[in-house]
């Protein structure tokens, strides 16, 4: 597991499963001959994507970046057609780190699509149950609600086992909140209406989360948004504004989806400086 300590906070990155998508839709209007510059895809012309959850420890405290793809969860027909060649193993993964789901002190959801959000629950013999049992999960007010209260576009992507066993723990907020010193969850709708992005900073030292505003490496571009998106010209202005922001302090960019880096550092003008690379390895 790959790791990255920023300021006073350790990001380590837990498996939570990879689904390969079309490369079109997940770079929308973009011409093929120039994102292929940026990101590989496979002869289906589809890029592999991670749903792996952020672990980040701060002032004590266990944070989860989103929830993987979950496990069990999906059907047959549904793994074929996201094209999910792996789901999720995060009870594992902290077990590795001597932590169980238990241990989870807040679930940071920037969005609560079924890629981010199947993770929170898990079949039982009396349908579904939390998995992180003692977590309280943050999410936006829009964005909770149209979990509810999905519409004829978005009805696809929120279900209803994601959410109803869990509607105890959720702890909706407007427009931003502070979760601990430092560390903010910020709405900026695009990809979804209620879509966040997460900011931290302790002194010169940050990160900035960005979700699926800039879901990989190679939508670093503020004009490329995704065929996903349901407001792409909102996600390009909160891309706009949130690069040139985190350009100017040479932030860190975390990564959930992106299948190759873990985290880019750029300089003021947009330039690589530094990187965590994702180690590798070949599907079966």
């Amino acid at each position: 597991m790959e790791t990255l300590q920023i300021g006073k906070a350790k990001l380590t990155w837990l498996n939570g499963g990879v689904n390969f998508l079309d490369g079109g839709a997940m770079f929308g209007v973009v011409p093929k001959a120039l994102w292929s510059k940026k990101y590989p895809q496979n002869d289906k012309n589809q890029i592999e994507l991670r749903t792996d959850p952020i672990l980040l420890q701060v002032d004590g405290k266990n944070y989860l970046i989103d929830s993987g793809m979950g496990k069990g969860k999906l059907s047959e027909k549904q793994l074929r057609n996201f094209g999910v060649l792996e789901e999720s193993s995060i009870e594992q993964s902290l077990e590795k780190l001597g932590l169980t789901t238990g241990d989870i002190d807040a679930m940071l959801m920037t969005h609560l699509h079924f890629d981010h959000a199947c993770g929170l629950t898990r079949p039982s013999e009396d349908g579904y149950v939390p998995v992180f049992e003692n977590a309280t999960i943050y999410t936006s007010d829009v964005e909770w609600n149209e979990m509810r209260n999905p519409n004829i576009r978005s009805i696809n992507t929120y279900w209803e086992e994601n959410w109803k066993s869990i509607q105890q723990q959720v702890s909706p907020f407007k427009n931003e909140l502070q979760i601990t010193d430092g560390l903010k969850m910020i709405h900026t709708g695009g990809h979804s209406d209620g879509h966040c992005i997460i900011l931290f900073e302790d002194g010169e030292e940050s990160f900035i989360h960005m979700a699926d505003i800039m879901p990989t490496h190679g939508h670093q571009n503020k004009l490329w948004a995704l065929a996903y998106d349901d407001y792409p010209v909102t996600s390009v202005h909160q891309k706009e504004k949130w690069m040139n922001y985190g350009y100017s302090k040479q932030a860190w960019y975390t990564f959930y989806h992106d299948a190759y880096y873990r985290a880019i550092k750029f300089d003021g003008e947009g330039k690589k400086i530094d990187e965590v690379e994702r180690e590798r390895y070949d599907y079966k």
